[in-house]
């Protein structure tokens, strides 16, 4: 089992940054699969971005070449950089552990309490 906590939400006008850090706790972190999925109001979840234990990465259409994943497995940590960020990136951004990348939020076993992202325009 696997504890998640992610850090670095805020508020941040249209073509800011925002890092966001999904601190991990528990066995064998280095062998999950973690994914960023985020919630807006009244819509379902969506899947932004996942990096496997090789550093295999997938993002959303939405969010490539403006967001970045990456992890530290000495530290136990997935960082998502949020760069250029637009209005309809508000959302709650939720870290998530599973055992293998994949696309399909349902697929991730553990997750995180979420921080708020709010783009103003």
């Amino acid at each position: 089992q696997v504890q998640l906590v992610e850090s670095g939400g805020g508020l941040v006008q249209a073509g800011g940054s925002l890092r966001l850090s999904c601190a991990a706790s528990g066995r064998a972190f280095s062998s999950y699969a973690i994914g960023w999925v985020r919630q807006a109001p009244g819509k379902d979840r969506e899947f932004v971005a996942a990096i496997n234990w090789s550093n295999y990465i997938k993002y959303a259409d939405s969010v490539k070449g403006r967001f970045t994943i990456s992890r530290d497995n000495a530290k136990n940590t997935v960082s998502l950089q949020m760069n250029s960020l637009k209005p309809e990136d508000t959302a709650v951004y939720y870290c998530a552990a599973g055992y293998a990348i994949a696309t399909l939020v349902d697929s991730y076993r553990y997750w995180g309490q979420g921080t708020q992202v709010t783009v103003s325009s």
